[in-house]
């Protein structure tokens, strides 16, 4: 059988990894996935690290794309996450629905997960940022957890580890015993695109495919329920 080989965005990870079975079934073509950080794969995609499909956020993508470090014309767009709070399932679910309501759960939170912002987790710079601009920053940073990617804050909720999550919900919903609150409040809130695009140097044809088959009606929907529209 042959192989491709993956290197995927963690805000992904819940749809990628429940499609690359049904893609291996459908085509015989078996999938290597390995999941990190926008910013850690990209780092290591531009090191030299072999892959034949790269998914990033689309920033991410347009810039390897501009390098020449991926096929002309092969991006392939796929969802769009948010970022959200979730709690461990059970818990109280606190009131984000305004701005104001956000930065009280951030005030009253004994302990809060967050994506590495060092690790190059896109909603843990953006909320590293955004901390910054609410004027928010010294108070709230001594209650960060932060882990090195959305799928271990998820983790850290279940285990009890923190109180609140804030990364992408779609990292949360992948996560059983985790429950989404919300998405930040309008105004304040980051949505970031994902997509795929074949390396130049992989085998165009079956990182074609699997692009191919992530497209497909079937594998948006797939995208859809966890949260990646």
């Amino acid at each position: 059988m042959s192989k491709i080989r993956v290197m995927s965005a963690g805000a992904v990870e819940g749809p990628v990894t429940e499609l690359a079975p049904a893609f291996t079934k459908a085509k015989g073509i078996e999938v290597d996935l390995s999941f990190n950080t926008v910013g850690a794969l990209k780092a290591r995609f531009e090191g030299g690290e072999k892959t034949d499909v790269i998914i990033l956020s689309v920033p991410a993508i347009e810039a390897i794309e501009k390098a020449g470090r991926v096929a002309g014309g092969s991006r392939t767009d796929l969802g769009l996450a948010t970022c959200g709070v979730a709690v461990r399932d059970g818990m109280m679910m606190p009131n984000i629905a305004t701005v104001d309501g956000f930065k009280r759960m951030l005030k009253f939170a004994v302990s809060i997960a967050a994506n590495d912002p060092a690790h190059g987790g896109s909603s843990g710079i953006y909320l590293a940022d955004l901390l910054k601009r609410m004027d928010l920053a010294a108070e709230v940073s001594p209650k960060l957890k932060l882990y090195k990617t959305g799928r271990e804050c998820a983790f850290a909720l279940v285990r009890g580890e923190a109180e609140i999550g804030i990364t992408f919900t779609s990292e949360f919903i992948a996560v059983p015993g985790t429950r989404v609150v919300g998405p930040l409040p309008q105004e304040i809130a980051y949505v970031n695109g994902y997509a795929g695009a074949i390396a130049k140097d992989a085998q165009a044809e079956v990182a074609r495919t699997f692009l191919g088959f992530l497209a497909e009606p079937q594998s948006r929907a797939c995208f859809a329920r966890y949260g990646l529209g």
